[in-house]
């Protein structure tokens, strides 16, 4: 009886400037494998499908849980978590790509520098200072508290990235991650203090507006963040907010 294997299809490129390839690899199958197992499989033994000797598939990991975010990457033509994508769940060939949102940096591995700048724009942080001990800060409200968690639960793994139509290369949408970190910010008692910042950062190129409502966002974010929900909320903010710019200038 022959043994069980799997058929992967990686995308390669050796450099950000280097040209993309295909290259096949089949791994020995293990019961209740992921996807970062298979690639662990191919960096112990780094030979292709056609018995060639070649270099380990490079990709980006930490946690193995779905928490880090690092680890994303478009698996038959979805961007997802591939520490979470279960092999037997997975048509084969199993074909992995880099997210094209971002630059490549090599194979499987993206920058996503493009996200951590996203959030220095919209001042995604509570500034306090740390200087003397404040005391206890103001209590949220519970069903508040309830709702900033799930929005909370952001891990800046790009994919709502990758499935947006307004992410690209010739947009400078901040997308929908970039925005929902704004409305939590916004919601906090101390945060509160630079909503008009934060709003005032969305409101240029780029910001809240170039939004086109496609939806594909929330239905692809791993931790069932309701971004089209903050998309939402924020641009009430965004009106209320240009009608005081309007009648105070």
């Amino acid at each position: 009886m022959s043994e069980k294997t799997i058929h992967l299809i990686i995308t390669r490129q050796d450099g950000p400037d280097s040209k993309p390839y295909k290259e096949e690899f089949k791994v020995r199958y293990r019961p209740n494998m992921n996807v970062i197992s298979a690639l662990m499989e191919i960096q112990k033994n780094p030979v292709n499908a056609k018995g060639e000797k070649t270099t380990p598939v490079v990709w980006e990991m930490n946690c193995l849980e779905e928490v880090c975010g690092a680890c994303s990457m478009v698996i038959n033509g979805k961007p997802r978590q591939s520490c979470s994508a279960l092999i037997d769940q997975l048509e084969q060939p199993i074909r992995l790509e880099p997210m094209s949102t971002f630059p490549v940096i090599r194979d499987l591995m993206v920058d996503r520098s493009r996200m951590f700048d996203a959030l220095k724009r919209v001042k995604a942080w509570i500034p306090i200072d740390g200087t003397y001990d404040l005391g206890p800060g103001p209590r949220m409200p519970e069903h508040t508290r309830q709702w900033a968690y799930e929005l909370s639960k952001c891990m800046t793994c790009g994919v709502c990235m990758e499935a947006c139509p307004n992410v690209n290369s010739k947009s400078a949408f901040i997308g929908p991650f970039a925005i929902s970190q704004v409305r939590l910010f916004n919601t906090h008692p101390t945060g509160a203090m630079n909503k008009w910042e934060r709003l005032e950062a969305l409101m240029g190129d780029g910001g809240a507006t170039d939004c086109g409502n496609s939806q594909n966002c929330v239905q692809a974010c791993p931790k069932g963040i309701p971004l089209t929900t903050s998309i939402a909320d924020i641009n009430r903010q965004l009106t209320i907010y240009s009608f005081k710019k309007f009648f105070v200038s």
